[in-house]
Parts: C-alpha cells; structure tokens; sequence
C-alpha cells in the first residue's frame, strides 16, 4: 500500500496561494485574516479615540477603562491592557489559544492606538461634538468589533466572563453584560456630567444595532 502524502508536500496545499491557506477554526485564509484584524484595530481604535475625546464611554471592560483614564488621568492603553489580563485564563479554557492570542494582540494594538491617534489626526466636530462622537464613535467601534469577531478575536473583558458564566453556571451572557453595561452608566454618573452619560448610551445602543443586524446565524459564513 503507497504511504499517504505529507499535508506539507501534497501539490495541491503546496500551490495554494497563502491568502487562501486556511488558519485553523477561522475560515479564513492567513493574509485574509491579517488584513481583517488590521482593519478591526484601526477601525475600534478610531472609534473609541473619538468617543475619548469628549469624554463618552462604551460598555465593557474598554468602557471602564475610559472611565478610569477620565478620572486618574491614567493612560487608556495601560488600564485597558491591565485590566483585561485577568480574563485570558478563562478565554484560554473557553475559546482556545488561538481566539486568546489574538484578542491580547488587539486589546494591545487598540489600546495604543486610541491613545496615539488623536496625536496624529485631528478627530474633533464643529458645534455640539458630544452627539456626532457618540454617533460616529459608536457605529465604528461596532464596526471593528464585528471585524473582530469574524476573524475569531475580540476585545477581551466582560464579553468573555459573560460567556463563561453563561457555558458554567447557566446565566444569560448577554443579560450579564447588559446589567455590567448598565452599572458601569450609573457609576460614570459620580465622575462625567449627566449628559456625556446620556450620548454614551447612545453610542453604547448603535453599537449594539451594529452588531444586531449583522452578527446573525447565517448572514455571514466566514469563507476567503
């Protein structure tokens, strides 16, 4: 009987471009994958350098590491990076090191960025700013975090938790995150004036809008 063929040296993986070379689990090809997580990073790190800067916030653990950078003046990519590594030991046990590898890379990336470019492009509105960045900030956040998701990553925190406690004890992941999203409004009250609290939660809903309408079983496969 003929010995099988290395996957390594079978003609046909060896002539396969590698844009279309599949990462394990993703359904995408390498370069497929790089270029969506790229675009994911500069499309979250727009969208919450805006909301930055007129003080708004967004659900999650980036919304408390907003929230925290407005009162301690701390930097959002340290907080942001902190604060989401208590959670990669349940991402590991939960989605893989592979979703876990990536999700540290963008909270990384995102953090840096959001930080970093409102020093090299000007991202203020004319006149009454505060409801175009909750408009605009929220929509491409939502954006990158659908990038985010279709390439298997995400940005870390409480959406991970939420998962866990959902597969382990039973609870609701998105009621979970909706009463953590809400907690963190009412604790944003004792620091940001009432109506910076008022446009995050704008933002905050068109985020999810985002994500409703397009983050639905069988609206998108995930094939390169």
């Amino acid at each position: 009987m003929p010995a099988s063929v290395p996957p390594a040296a079978d003609p046909a993986v060896a002539s396969t471009p590698i844009s279309r070379v599949q990462v394990p689990g993703s359904g995408h090809g390498v370069i497929d994958d790089l270029q969506g997580l790229l675009l994911a990073t500069l499309v979250s790190s727009m969208g919450l350098a805006i909301l930055a800067h007129d003080n708004l916030l967004v659900g999650g653990m980036a919304g408390l590491s907003l929230l925290l950078h407005y009162q301690f003046d701390w930097p959002f990519s340290l907080v942001f990076v902190l604060g989401n590594l208590p959670f990669y030991w349940l991402s590991i046990r939960r989605m893989g090191w592979e979703f876990t590898l990536k999700t540290f890379l963008a909270v990384a990336a995102c953090g840096a960025l959001t930080d970093l470019l409102p020093q090299w492009i000007d991202i203020t509105f004319s006149g009454d700013s505060a409801l175009m960045s909750a408009v605009i900030g929220g929509c491409l956040t939502g954006l990158g975090i659908l990038f985010f998701i279709r390439h298997r990553a995400s940005l870390g925190g409480i959406g991970i938790l939420a998962i866990y406690l959902q597969q382990s004890r039973g609870w609701n992941a998105g009621v979970f995150q909706l009463v953590y999203d809400l907690l963190l409004m009412a604790v944003a009250l004792l620091v940001l004036p009432a109506s910076n609290v008022a446009y995050s939660v704008i933002g905050a809903v068109l985020i999810g809008i985002v994500l409703g309408f397009n983050h639905r079983p069988g609206r998108y496969h995930g094939r390169c």
